[in-house]
């Protein structure tokens, strides 16, 4: 069954635009009034709030927003394009990071990213396997955005040779690696779990090192590569749509990124998302 997006809002143009953005995705849609949305939250749902309902001032917009976030639920924000929330952006921005949306603009992205976001299994699919650029190390990225380093050798089976290949399976729910040995091994994407932005080791699946990404390492080595192409922090706010400050507190080590954030960073800067959690 489909996980059902609350369009939470008292205008029907708002319901409107967001139904047709949303329609084609097989997502189930419902529109509620503000004043009932407490009621209607349950696990799993995806939420839509619109800041531009006569419901909502600061304080409210943030009550709604963090009992979703205590919730554990995946919530966007909508923001009225005359403004009026300029106090709060940067908090809504880190609790629905890459969810808020500033203008008609926004729409289409964050519905995409919903939909992703609505398929309950993408935490055990692989995106992506590599050997990491340091020593010793595969870099797995998770469909929920999530990504690991996992040291070698990942199981009693793995001889620590070079890897010759990596083939994703057909659901990609798990891996082969071909080492240059002749050995084959299998990796499943569900031996990495992650857990409030840390990624550890679900222990049944010979992954003998899963380490979370260091937001310090990662912070630091995103302002190396940013100065290397020759950008200020304002010219990366500007390419991306991001808050220069929210750019700051990435690069300090105090805000670990989601990986769609990364992505669009490491795409203004000119550089693959692998290269910015890479060390030097």
């Amino acid at each position: 069954m489909s996980p059902t997006i609350l369009l939470v809002t008292d205008r029907p143009a708002f319901e409107t635009v967001w139904r047709e953005a949303l329609g084609s995705s097989g997502l189930v849609l419902r529109a509620v009034h503000p004043n009932g949305l407490a009621a209607e939250l349950s696990p799993g749902m995806l939420l839509v709030l619109d800041a531009g309902s006569s419901t909502y001032d600061e304080d409210e917009l943030l009550t709604a927003v963090g009992l979703a976030k205590a919730l554990g639920l995946t919530t966007a924000v909508a923001l009225p394009e005359v403004g009026g929330f300029t106090g709060i952006e940067e908090l809504l921005e880190d609790l629905c990071p890459g969810l808020v949306a500033k203008s008609s603009t926004d729409v289409s992205r964050i519905a995409s990213i919903l939909q992703r976001r609505a398929d309950r299994g993408r935490a055990n699919r692989f995106e992506y396997l590599t050997v990491s650029p340091r020593p010793n190390e595969l870099l797995a990225l998770l469909g929920d955005g999530s990504a690991a380093l996992l040291t070698r050798p990942v199981s009693e089976e793995d001889d620590n040779s070079e890897v010759a290949g990596i083939t994703l399976e057909g659901d990609a729910q798990s891996a082969t690696l071909r080492l240059s040995s002749g050995r084959e091994l299998s990796i499943r994407a569900a031996a990495v779990v992650s857990v409030a932005g840390q990624t550890t080791q679900s222990g049944h699946n010979g992954l003998d090192g899963a380490g979370a990404v260091d937001g310090a390492r990662l912070g630091a080595r995103l302002r190396e590569l940013r100065l290397a192409a020759g950008l200020t922090q304002a010219e990366l706010a500007r390419r991306t749509g991001i808050h220069r400050p929210n750019i700051a507190r990435v690069e300090a080590g105090r805000h670990t990124p989601s990986l769609e954030t990364l992505a669009r960073l490491a795409t203004a800067i000119g550089v693959p998302t692998t290269t910015v959690l890479s060390a030097k």
